[in-house]
């Protein structure tokens, strides 16, 4: 196995543990900081992606984690419409993993 071939394996499982992060916060299960912990550990992932896709994630999960420090009608994001563009964003990198 070659090490770029361990890198793209080793970013598609990072992928798949944010996914499931993602339907943890959907589902109350997880907190924003915790799904920004993660994510941000996910150096493999982020460092396979194309630079544009790490920059997108950061910001979605900034504008998460500041959601999650206000109730849902005192705040400017959803956090509904961000985990949907989260999911979003987890869609696009797989189908740019499976070009790698």
């Amino acid at each position: 196995m070659t090490q770029t071939t361990a890198n793209t394996l080793q970013a598609a499982r990072q992928l798949q543990q944010l996914r499931s992060g993602f339907e943890q916060l959907a589902q109350q299960q997880s907190s924003a900081a915790a799904l920004g912990l993660e994510a941000r550990a996910a150096t493999e992932l982020l460092q396979t992606l194309p630079p544009r896709y790490a920059e997108v994630l950061l910001s979605l999960l900034d504008r998460l984690e500041s959601s999650a420090l206000f109730t849902e009608e005192s705040c400017s994001f959803s956090q509904k419409d961000l985990i949907d563009n989260l999911r979003l964003w987890a869609d696009k990198a797989r189908s740019q993993l499976e070009k790698s």
